[in-house]
């Protein structure tokens, strides 16, 4: 099951940089496993989306208790729902184009 968690941050942006290399070296083994989805940061600076494979709501909650930004605070808030996928387009998700590449894969565009 997919579940979203949009995280707003607290009004704290010197521990969002202080525990950004932990809090991503916890998405990358996150995603190694295959529990996530994808992720990114809201470009305002004010949180981020996350998308994570799981069993249950109940699991999401235990990735996101794990997670560094979670841990130190820099979450001011987060909402959990499960998500299903009805429609997408890998090409206009800059992120997939660049992992297919990594696996040696081509798209549409030939690269």
């Amino acid at each position: 099951m997919k579940v979203v968690n949009y995280a707003v941050y607290a009004a704290v942006p010197w521990r969002v940089a202080g525990l950004r290399p932990a809090h991503r070296e916890y998405l990358a083994r996150l995603h190694a496993d295959g529990r996530l989805v994808a992720c990114g940061p809201f470009t305002d600076g004010s949180g981020g989306l996350y998308i994570y494979e799981t069993g249950s709501l109940a699991e999401a909650g235990e990735i996101l208790a794990a997670d560094p930004y979670h841990i130190g605070g820099v979450f001011a808030g987060c909402r959990l729902s499960a998500w299903e996928i009805s429609k997408a387009n890998p090409v206009l998700i800059p992120a997939t184009r660049i992992m297919r590449r990594q696996a040696g894969e081509s798209n549409e565009e030939g690269s």
